[in-house]
C-alpha cells in the first residue's frame, strides 16, 4: 500500500492499458526510510547489480533447502527498530531464520546475513548509514559487493564490524593473482559455499 500511495499520480478508470501500466510502475517502485527520510531508489541500478544478487541468492537458496531459514532478494523491507519508529531498508540479499517476525512485505527481527551490491544511487549509504544500521541491529555477517569484482566481508565482533576478507576477482588463469575458484563460506552457514567466479558469473 505504501508504494501505491507514493505513486506520482492517482490511477484513473480510463482504460485497461493505462491502468495496467500505472500498476506495473507502482509495483516496481522502491524506497527506503532512514531516520524519517525517504530515499527513492530509482532509477534501477545497472543490470550487473541484478545478475550478482541473483547469483548469490540462488546459491544461498539452494543451501537453505529443508531448513527453517529463508533468503530474500530485493523484495522485503527490513524494519530494523520497529519499537522506535517505522524506518525500513530493503537489503539486496538477506537471510532470516525467525519467521515469526515476518509480516506482509516486511521483517522486523535480526537477519543472519545481509549482502549489498553497490550501485551509483546507493553506494554511499551501503558503506555508511546502512552498515551502521546492520551493525547496531546485530547482523553477524555483512557483505559489500561491487560490480567491478570486489567482495568485502565483515563479521560482527564485540558489537562492531571487522573486515575479515577483501577479495578482488582475477579471472585470468595466467595471472599469479588468479582467484576465480577461491571459495567463500558463509560464517553462520558453513555448508553454504560459493566461489568468486560464481558470484560474478554472467557479469561480463
Amino acid at each position: 500500500m505504501r508504494r501505491m500511495e507514493r505513486f506520482p499520480y492517482p490511477l484513473r478508470l480510463v482504460g485497461r492499458k493505462e491502468n495496467t501500466m500505472a500498476l506495473a510502475a507502482s509495483e516496481h517502485w522502491r524506497d527506503e526510510k532512514i531516520n524519517g527520510v525517504i530515499y527513492d531508489m530509482s532509477p534501477a541500478p545497472d543490470f550487473r547489480h541484478g545478475i550478482i544478487n541473483n547469483n548469490i541468492n540462488r546459491i544461498i537458496g539452494y543451501g537453505l533447502k529443508g531448513s527453517i531459514c529463508l533468503v530474500f532478494m530485493e523484495n522485503l523491507d527490513y524494519k530494523y527498530h520497529p519499537d522506535v519508529n517505522d524506518d525500513y531498508v530493503c537489503p539486496d540479499v538477506m537471510i532470516i531464520c525467525d519467521r515469526k517476525h515476518l509480516k506482509g512485505g516486511s521483517y522486523s527481527g535480526v537477519p543472519r546475513y545481509i549482502a549489498e551490491t553497490l550501485s551509483h544511487s546507493t553506494a554511499k549509504r551501503d558503506r555508511t548509514v546502512k552498515m551502521e544500521i546492520y551493525e547496531k541491529a546485530g547482523v553477524e555477517e555483512y557483505w559489500i559487493v561491487s560490480p567491478q569484482g570486489s567482495v568485502e566481508i565483515y563479521y560482527l565482533e564485540g558489537g562492531k564490524y571487522v573486515l575479515e576478507q577483501h577479495y578482488m576477482l582475477e579471472e585470468d588463469k595466467e595471472e599469479d593473482a588468479y582467484n576465480a575458484e577461491t571459495e567463500i563460506v558463509l560464517r553462520g552457514f558453513p555448508h553454504i559455499k560459493m566461489t568468486l567466479g560464481e558470484i560474478f558469473e554472467g557479469v561480463k
